[in-house]
């Protein structure tokens, strides 16, 4: 997911959205141990993703406290 995707979602949609990949991620670490997982990338891919949310998120809560307006 880019960030151009990211900025378009609402807190919510942003909040939901990591619980999602958070499940996912522990999925992908399950399959990972039992040797079920082909492509060992989809788990940096989930982690990174995860982080561009909680950046966003987290930016977004900073420019409230601040008072700036953001999308």
């Amino acid at each position: 997911m880019k960030i151009t995707e990211i900025r378009e979602l609402t807190s919510e949609e942003i909040k939901k959205r990591i619980e999602e990949e958070q499940n996912t991620l522990t999925d992908l670490r399950f399959s990972l141990a039992l040797k079920q997982l082909d492509n060992t990338a989809k788990v940096s891919k989930s982690r990174k993703t995860i982080a561009r949310l909680k950046t966003e998120l987290k930016y977004r809560d900073l420019a409230k406290k601040a008072g700036i307006a953001v999308k």
